[in-house]
């Protein structure tokens, strides 16, 4: 088991490696400077401020840089705030963007697993048509034209809740539906069809023929060989869930990272894009290992074998 974790880990080293250099590729590739856009048409202006952000100075030595300030997690001012660190802007925005994408995780999980379990147990029936008919929905529509719909109706139209910042629960409740619906649809539907072939296991007809009561048969026997699918796919929509609340965050005004993501890019603001960039990249990957080690610890019938560690 050691020797699996340490190669997962060092995939991890390399993965954010390559990470980190495309994104620097990506930066020095964009034509122009990042401060053509401030109006100053004096040369030696634009010329100081690239010696100050030491974008003067030659590729490889930026990139040399550029690796140091991610080995000391020290990414550096922002160019469009000065008097902001990019350290700064992730300390204020990414508390906010967690909680936005905790809270979605928890609701699309819990909602999804019900809903697939009942979809299971009604097969066929008027239930499992209509939960698998919301789970189409939900994976078909964006979750930006959602997030519109939503507006429009709930908060413009009907005035329930409030449409924009994050300041109560009442605020938290559009988005993180906007943002849920998708992935809690993909688990709905995941679980249906395990839970179906998990039914028909010899052991749960055993569990019926010793006069178990239905939910403590799914509960105890059924439930937890039914999610190892899902716990497998979690990786993947944890990632979808942070990415993809950079859009939700500014349609809803969130002022979490996905709002100074957002501006970086129309600014050009090299030092928040890159940093921004490796600090989500780091996350998800370190979310992806959690969920795979998670995996095997879940599950008894996978073992790593000092066969399968090599």
């Amino acid at each position: 088991m050691l020797k699996y974790i340490l190669k997962k880990l060092l995939i991890m080293v390399l993965t954010l490696w390559i990470i980190i250099t495309l994104t620097f590729v990506l930066m020095v590739s964009v034509p122009g400077s990042p401060f053509n856009s401030e109006g100053n048409s004096n040369e030696i202006v634009q010329q100081n401020l690239e010696r100050h952000y030491n974008l003067d100075k030659p590729i490889h030595v930026q990139y040399l840089l550029y690796l140091k300030s991610v080995a000391t997690l020290d990414f550096g001012p922002s160019i469009k705030q000065p008097n902001q660190t990019v350290n700064d802007l992730l300390g204020r925005g990414f508390p906010i963007s967690a909680e936005l994408g905790l809270i979605t995780i928890i609701v699309a999980v819990i909602s999804g697993i019900i809903l697939g379990i009942l979809a299971a147990l009604r097969h066929n029936g008027v239930i499992d048509y209509l939960a698998m008919g919301i789970a189409v929905l939900g994976i078909s529509i964006p979750n930006f034209i959602l997030a519109t719909l939503l507006i429009q109706k709930l908060a413009v139209d009907w005035e329930f809740f409030p449409v924009a910042t994050w300041k109560s629960p009442m605020h938290m409740v559009l988005p993180v539906l906007a943002l849920a619906t998708g992935p809690m649809a993909i688990i709905a539907r995941l679980t249906r069809s395990t839970m179906l072939e998990v039914l028909t296991q010899d052991y749960i007809k055993m569990a019926r023929a010793k006069g178990l009561t239905p939910w403590k048969i799914i509960v105890k026997h059924a439930l937890r060989n039914a999610l190892m699918p899902v716990i497998t796919i979690m990786g993947t929509l944890l990632a979808g869930i942070m990415t993809g609340s950079f859009v939700i965050e500014q349609i809803f005004a969130i002022p979490g990272m996905g709002k100074y993501f957002v501006e970086s890019i129309n600014h050009r603001d090299f030092p928040v894009i890159m940093g921004t960039t490796v600090f989500y990249s780091a996350f998800l990957i370190v979310m992806l290992f959690l969920v795979d080690i998670a995996y095997g610890i879940l599950d008894p019938r996978i073992k790593v074998t000092k066969k399968e560690g090599e």
